[in-house]
């Protein structure tokens, strides 16, 4: 198995345990607890898990000023993209706002583009107005509202900056299972003060896990592959999400919601390099009429994503 292979497992991994995310908030929500409470037992858990990893690892938990000074804001920032999408879960279908959320690709491909002081392709721009041409068919769905939207959408940007910092900032080698043990400790320590300001902290309730899944395999692909095909690669979260809505949570399974699947899938799809995209569509035009049409799909896939 080759590099960008990996990547794209460690990708799909995350993003699959991403959209499992209702099965965890819509219980804890139905039955009346607070989000932040929810969400601390939940970070506390992953650190916990991860931090015995380390332990029998004999990994060390030391980390050096300049890691700490990255896993800080990387840890809040992990912490806001789920406060917002449990704000989101209040306005609108799960369902709805985990497609929304899959806006991040977009996100990412643009501050990438930013940070490195180079403007965004003509594929990246595609890229966006497909992912708004998404978010006004979603937004135009039964139970969502403008607020949820901008929430949710204030949750893809924050996961957008953590997947750039895991690979722009002081971390590139540090181990994953550290990186995601200390950024859920700072995630724990954000909604354990949220929960206590305002009042809304309970002893003991039922938590889930997954948050620790989500960030090591996360960290694991942008190392692999790097930010932009790691989000690309996120399409498994959407398609959890609608399935889990669905058919646990019996949310409607509207032609707005699944034309707005595709119109973000498609988005996050036109991000990858301009490279991958370019050499599938070769192979394409490259094919003999002779060849069968399933084959010529196999082969331009694998140019897309990257397998030999």
């Amino acid at each position: 198995m080759n590099k960008n292979t990996k990547g794209y497992l460690f990708a799909s991994i995350s993003a699959a345990a991403c959209g499992t995310m209702p099965l965890f908030a819509l219980p804890i929500k139905y039955a009346g607890y607070s989000s932040d409470t929810a969400l601390f037992y939940r970070f506390l858990f992953g650190t916990v898990l991860t931090g015995l990893c380390l332990l029998l690892r004999r990994s060390g938990l030391r980390v050096s000023g300049r890691e700490a000074g990255t896993l800080l804001p990387l840890g809040l920032l992990y912490a806001l993209s789920a406060h917002f999408l449990f704000v989101g879960y209040d306005y609108m279908p799960a369902g709805t706002a985990s497609v929304l959320l899959f806006s991040y690709p977009v996100f990412v491909a643009l501050i990438t583009g930013l940070t490195r002081q180079k403007p965004p392709s003509r594929t990246v721009w595609g890229a966006t107005v497909l992912a708004l041409a998404g978010g006004a068919v979603l937004n135009g769905s039964d139970g969502t509202n403008p607020a949820g939207t901008v929430a949710v959408l204030l949750s893809a940007i924050a996961y957008a900056l953590c997947i750039v910092i895991i690979r722009t900032r002081g971390i590139g080698k540090t181990d994953g299972m550290k990186v995601a043990c200390y950024s859920m400790c700072c995630s724990t320590a954000f909604f354990l003060l949220r929960a206590l300001s305002r009042d809304s902290f309970v002893p003991a309730i039922p938590t889930g896990i997954g948050s620790d899944i989500v960030l090591f395999a996360l960290v694991a692909a942008v190392r692999l592959t790097g930010p932009i095909s790691t989000a690309a690669m996120g399409w498994p979260e959407p398609v959890a999400a609608v399935i889990i809505g669905s058919a646990v949570f019996r949310e409607p399974l509207t032609g707005r919601l699944v034309a707005g699947t595709i119109l973000m899938i498609g988005a996050a799809l036109l991000t990858l390099p301009e490279a991958r995209i370019a050499a599938a569509m070769q192979r394409l035009r490259l094919l003999r009429p002779k060849t069968d049409t399933l084959r010529a799909a196999a082969r331009a896939l694998r140019a897309l994503f990257g397998f030999r």
